[in-house]
């Protein structure tokens, strides 16, 4: 059974950093690629980055070219999100995925994804 355990989020001021981690048991990490979501209230969930698993490609969605940042740790079973230039439109709950394919979507849908966290709340205030 795949579980998956995010963290690292919290309250920050405009302008801070975060790193995020996914942390995930119950399969060979090194398999898959990983996407990272985020949810802000009264929105749907988006897609914001994907890293690939053997040839660790990463996908951004436009919002975040430039201040966030994905890797992964294979020996750790861990995903990583660096957060830069935090700003108030970042607040949102953030969810790591797997997804059962070694390569990333040309699309960051929702269904793509398989397994998901239970997320870890980004918040973004002075």
């Amino acid at each position: 059974q795949v579980h998956i355990v995010e963290s690292g989020g919290g309250l920050v001021q405009p302008g801070g950093s975060l790193r995020l981690s996914c942390a995930v048991s119950g399969l060979r990490l090194e398999y898959y690629s990983i996407g990272w979501f985020r949810q802000a209230p009264g929105k749907e969930r988006e897609g914001v980055s994907c890293i690939g698993s053997n040839d660790r490609s990463t996908h951004y969605a436009n919002s975040v070219k430039g201040r966030f940042s994905i890797s992964r740790d294979n020996a750790k079973s861990t995903v990583y999100l660096q957060i830069d230039t935090l700003n108030p439109e970042d607040t949102a709950v953030y969810y790591c995925a797997v997804r059962g394919w070694e390569h990333c979507p040309e699309s960051m849908a929702v269904a793509f994804f398989g397994s998901w966290g239970q997320g870890t709340q980004v918040t973004v205030s002075s």
